[in-house]
């Protein structure tokens, strides 16, 4: 707690500065009400202690001044003059409380004390009203952690207005849940949204998909095809794993975004179309920029907003809400009756560090109920990688023999392990495991037959 003491009388604020810096405070301090209220609003101050009588700004002015400029820090008016209409007149102004001099090193304490319990519940209040309104706008976003509500209230802000949008984060931590929210809090909720993987779709099909086509453009092309940009037209355009969109068609992207018009395989006039992009990625798409495999003028065109999506590593306090929401979900889906999990089984869920995110606790829930034997969950239904991870992932530098420091051969075996785990994790689901790795589906599929895992 930083704590700002303002007196004109040096002895005092050395005197009352000691005493609340023995007790653990940050202290500074102000010699009169106009350094006082320089200080308070620049710095911050959580706790003011304000003498009542000082040059050029007293306390009662000092106070009206700071509330009417912002100041939000809880202000203690000090008097020597023990007046009750003193003490009233600054609370009516704004002041939390007031301290009647001379006082000692112990009425200081419990006066700071109750401004600081009150400061505490005050931040506790307004977190949880941050946190009810967030549930509120959107019901489908499971979390209350700090970061998790840093973006939602981000991507309501953002909703209303026309930008790009770019959200980032691992597989598996919702990044198109926020961007159907997105949409439907936009006044283009009533058009359409239009999703589509650009790492799923193949590289000679991929501008048709996106632009359309004219028939006879090409051998298959029996007739005129209407693109996604211009199905999406009025609403919104979810461009997930836009890292994976090749150069040719990064220009072409680029193009309408900037112009709002695209062209059909095979035409030579251009449509007009009215889309709001949003895209998503995994991938480190700065990096990427500075390598070359991503266009710089297309990273800034997309990156006008973005919102970070923190991965389930980075709070796990919303891992037991996510497993309640869940089984609830399940509950319903699979006229089941599960009651949720047992402690040990929850100990299991809060250990394992999540590398699926959201979706894998998706997965593993589903799984554990299906096989559920009586109302509660037990870690006997947790997958054995939950139940008692190994930590495998990694070969332990220690271990390895001096001639066997080969980065290719040892990254070539934790790509394979990594692979085969994915697949036992999603039961051979070869598009979810491409998710869960952070790969495109095509370069799944070469890489399983790489390491022979058919």
């Amino acid at each position: 707690m930083k704590v700002l003491v303002i007196d004109d009388e040096a002895g005092v604020r050395r005197t009352v500065s000691l005493i609340l810096e023995d007790a653990g405070y940050e202290v500074s301090a102000a010699s009169d009400g106009r350094e006082g209220l320089s200080k308070a609003l620049g710095d911050g101050a959580d706790i003011i202690l304000c003498d009542d009588r000082m040059p050029h700004v007293d306390g009662l002015e000092f106070v009206e001044r700071y509330r009417k400029e912002g100041g939000r820090g809880l202000v203690i008016v000090m008097t020597a003059y023990g007046s009750m209409e003193v003490a009233i007149d600054a609370m009516k102004r704004g002041a939390y409380d007031y301290l009647p001099k001379p006082f000692d090193g112990d009425q200081v304490l419990l006066t700071i004390r109750k401004a600081e319990e009150r400061e505490k519940l005050w931040r506790e209040v307004a977190r949880l009203r941050h946190e009810v309104a967030a549930e509120k706008k959107y019901p489908d976003i499971v979390g209350t952690s700090a970061s998790m509500v840093a973006a939602i209230e981000l991507a309501d802000k953002v909703a209303p207005h026309p930008s790009t949008v770019l959200i980032t984060g691992e597989s598996g931590t919702g990044k198109e849940l926020f961007a159907r929210l997105i949409h439907s809090a936009s006044p283009r909720s009533r058009a359409p949204f239009i999703p589509v993987n650009c790492g799923a779709i193949p590289e000679n099909l991929l501008e048709s998909e996106l632009f359309g086509h004219k028939r006879g453009s090409f051998t298959g092309a029996d007739s005129d095809r209407v693109g996604l940009f211009e199905e999406a037209s009025g609403g919104t355009l979810f461009l997930d794993e836009i890292g994976e969109l090749p150069q040719q068609l990064q220009v072409k992207l680029l193009r309408a975004l900037q112009e709002g018009e695209i062209r059909r395989v095979g035409e030579s006039t251009s449509r007009d179309v009215d889309v709001r992009v949003v895209a998503a990625t995994a991938r480190d798409l700065e990096t990427e920029v500075k390598e070359g495999g991503f266009r710089s003028d297309l990273f800034y065109r997309i990156n006008v907003l973005n919102i970070h999506l923190p991965p389930l590593r980075h709070r796990t306090e919303d891992i037991p809400a996510l497993v309640r929401h869940f089984v609830a979900h399940y509950n319903d889906a699979l006229g089941l009756q599960v009651t949720g999990f047992a402690p040990e089984a929850m100990k299991a869920m809060l250990a394992y560090p999540w590398p699926g995110n959201v979706r894998e606790v998706q997965n593993v829930v589903e799984r554990a109920m299906v096989l559920a034997e009586g109302e509660r969950i037990e870690p006997a239904q947790l997958p054995s990688g939950v139940r008692e991870p190994t930590g495998e992932a990694l070969p332990l530098l220690e271990t390895l023999p001096a001639d066997e420091l080969s980065v290719k051969k040892h990254t070539a075996q934790l790509e394979r392990r990594l692979i085969k785990r994915a697949l036992e994790l999603t039961e051979g689901n070869r598009t979810r495991a491409a998710e869960h790795l952070e790969l495109s589906y095509r370069a799944l599929l070469y890489k399983i037959r790489d390491y022979g895992l058919e």
